[in-house]
């Protein structure tokens, strides 16, 4: 796709949010020569603390994605070699309280960041980060899903990523934009406490330290194969380089765990007893609960595979939440 030489300003959109923020993170350390530019809403609710590391590494361009004239103004000042399309609402559960919102925020936000490329006259490669919830619930004779699977969301989220995916494939088809589309599966990702192992450990290193009573969850029966957030957004970036436009990749690790297991493995690290129960509040109206997928497509185009192990992620996760409760 794009020569890393060629790849001279890098711009992510989202990039205060928890995936943005290591996605930072990784170009700013291992490609130091790369210009680094990212997009936040002067509204975001993101923590600026996710920056710290990389501030002096980065310029940062206040911008709803939902404003065009905002956005155009940063393409056409930016000029970027390559996007990293970061930026949504994510939170699965609260789509269905606020399902509007995150069709208006997701979808439009997307048609207004393809638009505003094709209005300021650049080629960047686009890298559109969708998910594996565009997929929606798979039977076990369809796993692991290929990128062929039918995508079938069956939340407002879902739904919305779908139509971020479809953009981009129609941007591609009918302007010649080079976009690819990945389509991450479960991560382990401390900075971002809606995922279910962010909310684990979270809630184990609270009872731990005497911070609340019991771990609450919702449907722990549901199986996600779990990747590390830094492998993640390594990932995104071998994307850009060596990805065809066009095309549509799953992303994911190679441990297969149910939450269940996962909170049952927590309660094992944890340093005091952890009590837990079912929340009625921390369960969606509609489910994904098998997400395992085939990589096969994107290890061949990159030659990627995850650095970290699955015990260094957990790791890494407890030790992120059990000093930020210090």
């Amino acid at each position: 796709m794009a020569p890393a030489d060629r790849i001279r300003k890098a711009l992510i959109t989202g990039i205060s949010g928890s995936g943005g923020s290591y996605l930072a993170e990784h170009i700013a350390a291992d490609h130091p020569g790369v210009e680094i530019h990212g997009m936040a809403r002067w509204h975001s609710t993101a923590t600026a603390d996710n920056l710290a590391a990389v501030r002096e590494r980065l310029s940062l361009h206040e911008c709803d994605l939902t404003d065009l004239s905002a956005v155009f103004t940063v393409l056409k000042s930016v000029r970027p070699d390559a996007i990293f399309h970061l930026a949504s609402h994510a939170n699965v559960r609260a789509s269905f309280v606020n399902p509007l919102a995150v069709m208006q925020n997701n979808v439009m936000g997307t048609a207004n960041l393809l638009e505003g490329v094709r209005m300021a006259g650049i080629d960047p490669v686009v890298q559109i980060c969708s998910t594996s919830e565009v997929y929606g619930q798979v039977l076990p004779r369809e796993t692991p899903v290929t990128e062929d699977q039918p995508l079938r969301a069956c939340s407002p989220y879902g739904v919305s990523k779908v139509a971020q995916d479809l953009l981009g494939l129609a941007y591609f088809r009918s302007y010649g934009m080079k976009v690819v589309r990945t389509r991450m599966f479960a991560y382990i990702n401390p900075r971002r406490a809606d995922l279910f192992a962010t909310s684990f450990a979270r809630q184990v290193v609270r009872v731990e330290r005497g911070l609340q009573k019991e771990v609450l969850h919702g449907n722990l029966d549901s199986v996600r194969t779990l990747i590390d957030v830094r492998d993640a957004m390594e990932s995104y970036w071998l994307a850009a380089l060596r990805c065809e436009a066009g095309e549509a990749y799953n992303i994911g690790g190679t441990t297969t765990i149910s939450c269940g297991q996962f909170l049952d493995l927590l309660k094992k690290q944890a340093k005091a007893p952890i009590p837990s129960r079912v929340d009625e509040r921390l369960l969606r109206p509609s489910d994904v609960t098998l997400q395992i997928p085939d990589t096969r497509k994107f290890s061949q185009a990159t030659g990627w595979e995850p650095k970290r192990s699955f015990a260094e992620s957990v790791a890494f996760l407890l030790d992120y939440w059990r000093e930020r409760e210090r």
